[in-house]
């Protein structure tokens, strides 16, 4: 019976060799950087010395981790994680609805690719370069931003170095960077809408809003639902090349992240063994999480993510 079977996965195989050729790359791509890697976790229960390997290095338990949670820096960094994390839910997870929703109701196609374009171009740049035009505008000695505040007889702010402007600088750059992009998951979603929905809605009355609010919402809803999900995953995944951009001295109280501490205080440092620790901490709180929203997604009756 297996052999059968064996024989009948094989000749399925066979048939559709074009298809398993074409998510070759990417079934490659999270063997090597992301499941072949996860051998290394090991070290985060040992004393690593990269001269010893991880074969000879010592072993010490749990110590880097009871040393992340007993730091004072521990609350510090979990409270502007999480932060950080419920603004992007707050602000920048629903914007890429709403910007596929009012794209989905312009009708000139021209105008529609335009700003399609416009806002997609973002996503193509680097932090580094989102972080430079950002300087550029807002830097104090000759910045845009002040210049025309000390123009109009206002006193110029230091956006880049005061710690209460930080988070919504913060936002705003991932809304300019990413909200255009993320738009085009809900844009596919909506295409599978079918338009007979929306004659039937039409013929009963129904607005424009309500369409939106009783035909394409419900559509896209499982796709939210998913990418929500994901979305919680990631609470403390915040990513390290932006915030590390931002940071400074007199700022870093309240923009130091899980990400920046890694680099900071682990690989910096050569803490090779503490960092991994950190990391591997990380990764079971986003574990966790998931399967959590995922058995909650389920139980208000949505399909999850598995």
């Amino acid at each position: 019976m297996k052999k059968e079977q064996l024989l009948h996965g094989l000749r399925s195989m066979g048939k559709n060799k074009l298809l398993y050729l074409m998510i070759l790359p990417g079934f490659l791509f999270f063997v090597v950087f992301k499941y072949l890697p996860m051998g290394g976790l090991i070290i985060s229960f040992q004393d690593y010395q990269p001269y010893l390997g991880i074969k000879d290095s010592p072993w010490v338990g749990l110590k880097h981790f009871i040393r992340l949670f007993t730091e004072p820096t521990f609350g510090m960094l979990l409270r502007n994680t999480l932060t950080f994390f419920a603004l992007e839910l707050i602000f920048f997870f629903p914007l890429p609805i709403i910007l596929a929703l009012m794209l989905n109701e312009v009708r000139h196609k021209l105008f529609k690719k335009s700003i399609q374009t416009m806002i997609y171009i973002p996503h193509f740049m680097s932090w580094v370069i989102i972080v430079s035009i950002t300087y550029v505008f807002l830097n104090v000695d000759g910045g845009v931003m002040n210049e025309m505040l000390s123009a109009m007889g206002f006193q110029k702010i230091s956006f880049l170095t005061e710690p209460d402007w930080l988070r919504p600088m913060y936002i705003l750059q991932i809304i300019w960077k990413e909200a255009g992009w993320s738009t085009i998951i809900y844009l596919a979603a909506i295409t599978a809408v079918d338009p007979q929905q929306y004659e039937a809605a039409e013929m009963d009355g129904a607005s424009r809003l309500r369409k939106i609010w009783h035909v394409t919402l419900p559509t896209i809803r499982p796709v939210i639902i998913t990418l929500l999900i994901l979305k919680i995953g990631n609470t403390l995944e915040l990513g390290f090349e932006h915030m590390y951009l931002l940071l400074n001295s007199l700022n870093r109280e309240v923009g130091e992240i899980f990400d920046t501490y890694i680099y900071t205080a682990g690989l910096k440092n050569g803490q090779l063994s503490f960092s991994t620790a950190v990391g591997l901490f990380k990764g079971l709180v986003g574990l966790v999480l998931v399967m959590l929203a995922n058995r909650l997604a389920k139980k208000f009756g949505e399909d999850g993510v598995y």
